[in-house]
């Protein structure tokens, strides 16, 4: 296995140091645009081998793609990220055109390739990646939902000071502070409903956290977060390179699931080797259903800015 993260920014990098730790490949390449940073940040990770007992050999570059040659999965953080105030939204002007070239330059060099998109506004850029690169829509996938995901498994942990192991509870819809939907009715502790353990009230408040949960951060760190995004972009290349079948809600391409079509957007999907491998139903009620599609309104709204750019 050879894998590929685009973007040694502080997202980046912690996605390589998970998937070096791990092991999840002989050769890890880490691509930036900024001279040394990659290769400062490569050594940096090789020097904690013998430390931490990893035989990943982890390769920086100042984006040469060439070095990417024959990656079976890529990681694409790059683009400016969130500063507080800012929405998601906000950084498609400039993310777009960058994430366009990245995944191209992928493409030319690795074929086969599976690209996992973490870049912001990450439902948009998906999209654009599987726009303008044309591979199967199974070889693009979104990470958004599986952290939205693990922030709502942390404040429900809160609330019912549980083990977050002992939780099943998963985000859909899109990855903005208005467009995820923490699907409450369906999160579970051990099996049983939370809705039975949690007041009503208290389940809002926990959604609500939910969604603004990578806002909070911002205005805490005064940048985006890095620690749960890295570690989110890492479970879902590990379930692609162990072919683990994993149930992730990630963004990926719609065609008639969920009432939507050329859209993506965060669903329950498996997977494995070959990427997304196929789509959950969990039967939304109407309720749900209705927040889904004004998520995909929203969403869709984003993505026709993209006509708008040059890139």
């Amino acid at each position: 296995m050879k894998i590929t993260v685009v973007g040694a920014g502080a997202v980046g990098a912690t996605v390589a140091d998970n998937i070096a730790r791990k092991e999840l490949c002989h050769e890890l390449v880490l691509l930036d645009i900024k001279e040394g940073v990659a290769e400062g940040k490569a050594m940096d990770m090789n020097q904690t081998a013998a430390l931490l007992g990893f035989d990943t050999r982890v390769v920086g570059s100042t984006n040469d793609y060439s070095k990417t040659a024959g990656s079976d999965v890529a990681v694409i953080t790059s683009g400016i990220p969130r500063k507080p105030g800012m929405t998601r939204e906000e950084l498609i002007g400039t993310n777009a055109s960058i994430v366009k070239g990245v995944a191209e330059n992928l493409l030319k060099h690795s074929p086969n390739i599976i690209i996992v998109v973490i870049s912001n506004p990450m439902d948009t850029m998906t999209y654009l990646a599987l726009k303008s690169i044309g591979i199967p829509k199974n070889r693009i996938i979104g990470m958004g939902g599986i952290l939205d995901s693990s922030r709502f498994k942390y404040y429900l942990t809160q609330a019912l000071g549980c083990s977050p192991a002992d939780l099943h509870a998963v985000v859909v819809g899109g990855h903005g502070d208005t467009t995820m939907i923490p699907l409450t009715r369906l999160a579970t502790l051990n099996g049983t409903p939370v809705s039975n353990l949690l007041d009503a009230e208290t389940l809002k408040k926990v959604a609500a956290d939910t969604m603004v949960g990578g806002a909070t951060l911002t205005k805490l760190l005064g940048t985006s977060a890095w620690y749960a995004p890295g570690a989110a972009g890492c479970a879902l290349v590990e379930s692609i390179v162990r072919d683990e079948k994993k149930v992730f809600a990630c963004c990926v391409s719609l065609d008639g699931e969920y009432g939507q079509k050329d859209i993506c957007l965060g669903v329950p999907v498996v997977i494995g080797k070959t990427g997304w491998e196929k789509i959950i139903d969990y039967k939304l009620n109407a309720e749900e259903q209705e927040a889904f599609n004004k998520s995909a309104d929203a969403v869709r709204s984003m993505n026709s800015v993209l006509s708008t750019l040059t890139l």
